[in-house]
Parts: C-alpha cells; sequence; structure tokens
C-alpha cells in the first residue's frame, strides 16, 4: 500500500472520528436558524465566493451548467451545445479542457485583500 493511500486513509478516519455521530440541527430553516455564527464572519463584513471547476470550460450558464443542459433540458442549453459541440459531446469531455493553466493564487490573493475581503471560499 502507498505511504498515499495510508496518508489518506488515515485522514478520511480521523474526519470521521471528529465528526459528531448525531447531528444538533434537523433540516428545517427554524433549526438552522439557531446555529451560532462566527465572530469571525460577522467582522469580516466581506468574503469572496469563487465557483470554478470544469462547468467553466464551456463559459456558459453557471455551476448548474450540466443539470440545465441535461436534466432540465433548458432549450437555450440544449441549442449552445448543438451549435458549439460535437454530436455525443458529454459533459464529462470538458474535463481534460480544464487546465486552470492562468491560475495564479497570489495574484488572486492580492486582488481579494486589495478588494477588502476577509476570507475566501474556493
Amino acid at each position: 500500500m502507498s505511504p498515499f493511500t495510508v496518508l489518506g486513509v488515515g485522514c478520511l478516519l480521523l474526519v470521521a472520528l471528529a465528526a459528531p455521530s448525531t447531528g444538533r440541527y434537523s433540516p428545517d430553516w427554524d433549526s438552522l436558524d439557531t446555529r451560532p455564527t462566527p465572530d469571525w464572519y460577522d467582522d469580516a463584513k466581506i468574503g469572496i465566493f469563487l465557483h470554478w471547476g470544469v462547468f467553466s470550460v464551456p463559459s456558459f450558464g453557471s455551476e448548474w451548467f450540466w443539470w440545465d443542459w441535461q436534466g432540465a433540458k433548458v432549450p437555450a442549453f440544449r441549442e449552445f451545445m448543438e451549435r458549439n459541440h460535437r454530436p455525443g459531446f458529454t459533459y464529462q469531455d470538458f474535463a481534460p479542457q480544464f487546465k486552470a493553466e492562468f491560475f495564479d493564487p497570489d495574484h488572486w490573493a492580492a486582488i481579494f485583500k486589495k478588494a477588502g475581503a476577509r476570507y475566501v471560499v474556493l
């Protein structure tokens, strides 16, 4: 077994052991609204949420691209695919095109800091 496999299994085990076995909240808004908000979150004022992944490749729609195209079958998404991709093209075919070649985390961090952001969620 490779060291990376052992490390991965170890990390998963730690996460599983650290997670509470029963939830403190029920799946409704009243219950969720009782959860505390961390002080840092209220103090931060500005945060950045990035949605960046394979769904960025078609540069059309949002992270719900696959659902709009294949699930809900939204005409605009189906027409986009027919106009721009070969017949039989699948969502998985976008994956090799997601290269992140212009990803520059230091530059991004500088921009976010200059904008006043106190946290980033990618």
